[in-house]
């Protein structure tokens, strides 16, 4: 890429998580922009028809597919669709999340801490088990977990949420050096507030507050870097405090 000729993913293969509404839907904008084939996941199956519908305008093409990540026959459903119909991918995001109920630790209910942490994690790890051969037996790839900065900092009544953001950001770091010898880069974005459905942050300011397009913006970055190097974390805050 020479200097002050756009970035282009054409031709590649996006999988993002979560990808309907949110922070995951500006991912998947921010990618279709760049010219990738965006493949979008969700549990809801009627949401996911509009958001790819939407995406379309953006790209060369997106699809929505329905797939719960804490489900393991369903990741592996949704890898075998993409492996028949794309023949590869290039990159995946893992965005999917849940916050769980705000909650002293030692009141959260058992279930609700096995929810967090099985979509949180065990769906991240669902997801490389299932995607990261694909990328292997094409000599390269990207794979970008969204965590949060509640998984650097202390987060009261979230300690659940911030355990499993913790875990997720071990498993990056981790993951990142098993697959440096196959060309395979990996990163963890860490957002500060961001301004989506996702959670009522009460007492912050909107205005002030990061944006779906703020996060898809870092990571569009992220994957369009030169190719000798990667960058392993990025911490993403607003510009004044919400």
């Amino acid at each position: 890429m020479t200097s002050g000729t756009k970035p282009s993913l054409a031709g590649s293969v996006a999988v993002v998580t979560g990808g309907s509404r949110g922070i995951g839907y500006g991912i998947a904008t921010a990618l279709a922009k760049l010219g990738a084939n965006v493949v979008i996941t969700a549990k809801n199956a009627e949401r996911l028809v509009a958001a790819a519908l939407e995406l379309s305008a953006h790209g060369p093409a997106c699809e929505g597919r329905a797939c719960d990540v804490t489900r393991l026959s369903a990741v592996e459903a949704l890898a075998t669709h993409v492996r028949h119909k794309y023949g590869r991918v290039d990159i995946l995001v893992n965005n999917a999340g849940i916050g769980g109920p705000a909650s002293l630790l030692h009141d959260l209910a058992p279930e609700n801490w096995d929810d967090i942490f099985d979509t949180n994690v065990r769906g991240v790890f669902y997801m490389v088990r299932a995607f990261v051969p694909l990328m292997i037996a094409s000599g390269s790839g990207h794979i970008i977990n969204i965590s949060s900065l509640a998984g650097k900092n202390p987060l009261p009544r979230g300690a659940a949420y911030s355990a499993s953001k913790w875990a997720l950001n071990g498993l990056s770091y981790s993951l990142a050096e098993e697959l440096r010898g196959h060309n395979i880069r990996v990163s963890v974005v860490c957002p500060g507030s961001v301004d989506t459905e996702f959670s009522p942050h009460t007492g912050k300011s909107p205005d002030r507050m990061l944006r779906p397009e703020d996060v898809g913006h870092v990571v569009a970055m992220l994957v369009t870097q030169r190719a000798q190097s990667f960058a392993s974390e990025v911490l993403l805050r607003p510009t004044q405090r919400p």
